[in-house]
Formats: structure tokens, C-alpha cells, sequence
């Protein structure tokens, strides 16, 4: 069956994607296969090493205090990031210079920084400045750094975004008198969020897995540096390992579900209902543009609450 986008294969197509799948399933298993009989060769397979994970201690002591750490640290660089980059971003469309060029300046200047030099500094900065303790530097460290990085890039997203919608939603808002603030408030950042959404999530799981930069160089007590910690005391550094990417990937693939199923929630809601706005609707949104639309009599007037049109 054709397509508008594409032709449907043919015979030798089809053949040709067949001996492809076939190839690629064949080397994928000789990969896996290669992988694992070299941990048999070194002893990784052994049940010692894998006991562990089978037993509450491994999680309970290690594991999940170290998830809930990188959770934590996660969620509050994502609450305090997303409004912070949308800020930005809005101010970097603004029509006034004093107002346009500072937020790009600061969008440009955390965004060139890498991030573990950020939470190097912040760290720094609690130490030397602040009256944080030495047990709740390392978390204010992580979640100052990501912030500042991820609020930059966030910020980037949203003005692109909102600069992919077609000139004539602006034009057509100001075509009925809205201010500027209300179009970006009831036109452009409902319809920009939808486009936004998938660079959003992928930056959302930057920051996830970001946390393990603290754990690192600071001494964070995330999922990473639980691992180690308790890869030193039973001795499972490699199957440690892959029971931490496993717990990774588990949990940005939940993120990842979960925005994809907003996105369709959110392009179903924005189908149009055709709905009629009435002179109440109109005048909450433009209270000065209603006597011309508009009338109770007079000349071209209609019945009140009804739309005229000339």
C-alpha cells in the first residue's frame, strides 16, 4: 500500500530489509554472546556477585537511598529550571534592549560552561560564603549547577519554540488588539509547549542523569557513588554496574513514556471544538476592542452579545 510520504517496497525491497534484519539479529546475538562469555571467562557471572541484589541490604543501604538522592536532586533542578529557562527565553524575544540583550547574555554565558565546572564553583561558593552545612553542600552544589546549565538550554527551547509558530498567529492577535503579553500568555506558549515538549524531556533526562557528576567530584551521595560504595564492599564492581544503567535506563524510559503520552493528551485537547466566543469572552480578553466589534444599537449595531461583521 502507497504512501504520500513514501512508495511501498517491492519484491527485491522487501528481500533486500529481510537479508538486512536477518544480518543485524545475527550480529546482535554474536555480540551478546561475545560479551557474555567473556564475563564467564572472568569469573562476572558467578552467583556471589549477583547474591547481592537478590538480599533487601543491597538496597535498602546502598541502592535506594543513592535513587532517592539522584530523585531528589533531579526534581528540584527540574521545578526550579523549567520556569527559570522559560523566563530566559521569553526575555530574549522582548522588544526592549535593556531587557533582551542582559538575558542573553546570561543564557550564553551558563550555557558555554560545562556543567561539573558549575557544581565545582557552587560548591566552592557554599563553602566559602554560606552557612551550609558540609552534609547539604554537595546536594545544594548538584542542583545549583544544574539549574544554571539547564535553565540556559531550557531557555534556547522555549524561543525557538515559540519562533517556529507561523507569523500569523502573532499578527492575528494583534489584529484584534491583544497586547503583546497576551498573545505570548493565551496564543503562542499553549500552541509553542506541544513543539517544545520532546527537546524539553531530552533535557529532563540530561539532568537525571547529570546528577552522577556530583557523585563523582564532589562526593554526592547519588546512585553512582552508592554503587561504588557498595561495589567496595562486596566486591561486584562490574554487575554493579549493570544493575545501575538497568535502574537508569528503567527510569528515563518512564520519563520519556510519560511525556510522550502528554504530548498526545495535549495535541488531542488543542483539536478545535467550534466553539463560538461570545461579547463576554472577547471583552475579558481586549476590553478596548469591544465597542467596534460589538453593539447594543446605532448604526451597525446587533444584538447584544453577538459578533458583527462588516
Amino acid at each position: 500500500m502507497s504512501s504520500v510520504l513514501y512508495d511501498a517496497p517491492g519484491p527485491r525491497a522487501k528481500r533486500r530489509n529481510l537479508i538486512i534484519s536477518v544480518v543485524f539479529f545475527a550480529l546482535l546475538a554474536l555480540l551478546v554472546w561475545f560479551i557474555w562469555n567473556t564475563m564467564d571467562e572472568k569469573g562476572q557471572l558467578e552467583w556471589a556477585l549477583w547474591k547481592p541484589f537478590t538480599q533487601s541490604e543491597a538496597w535498602t543501604t546502598y541502592l535506594l537511598p543513592g535513587l532517592a538522592d539522584t530523585l531528589k536532586a533531579a526534581a528540584l533542578a527540574m521545578v526550579i529550571a523549567l520556569p527559570l529557562g522559560a523566563f530566559f527565553g521569553i526575555a530574549r524575544l522582548s522588544d526592549h534592549r535593556w531587557v533582551r540583550l542582559p538575558a542573553a547574555w546570561v543564557v550564553e554565558f551558563f550555557r558555554a560552561i560545562p556543567v561539573l565546572l558549575l557544581m565545582l564553583f557552587a560548591n566552592e561558593f557554599y563553602d566559602r560564603w554560606t552557612n551550609v552545612t558540609s552534609e547539604q553542600r554537595p546536594l545544594y552544589a548538584v542542583v545549583t549547577g544544574l539549574v544554571l546549565y539547564n535553565a540556559s538550554v531550557l531557555a534556547e527551547v522555549v524561543r525557538a519554540g515559540i519562533l517556529s509558530l507561523p507569523k500569523g498567529q502573532s499578527e492575528a492577535a494583534m489584529a484584534i488588539g491583544l497586547r503583546k503579553s497576551q498573545t505570548m500568555r493565551s496564543i503562542l506558549l499553549p500552541q509553542a509547549v506541544t513543539a517544545m515538549l520532546p527537546a524539553i524531556v531530552s533535557q529532563l533526562v540530561v539532568i537525571v542523569k547529570d546528577t552522577a557528576l556530583g557523585g563523582v567530584m564532589i562526593g554526592f551521595t547519588e546512585l553512582l557513588n552508592s554503587r561504588a560504595t557498595m561495589a567496595s564492599y562486596y566486591a561486584n564492581v562490574i554487575p554493579s554496574f549493570i544493575v545501575v544503567a538497568l535502574i537508569y535506563i528503567v527510569l528515563n524510559f518512564i520519563l520519556t513514556s510519560f511525556a510522550s503520552w502528554l504530548e498526545k493528551r495535549l495535541r488531542r485537547s488543542k483539536k478545535s471544538t467550534g466553539a463560538v466566543l461570545s461579547a463576554e469572552d472577547m471583552e475579558e480578553l481586549n476590553p478596548a476592542a469591544v465597542g467596534g466589534s460589538f453593539g447594543t444599537g446605532g448604526e451597525g449595531g446587533g444584538l447584544p452579545g453577538s459578533r458583527t461583521y462588516t
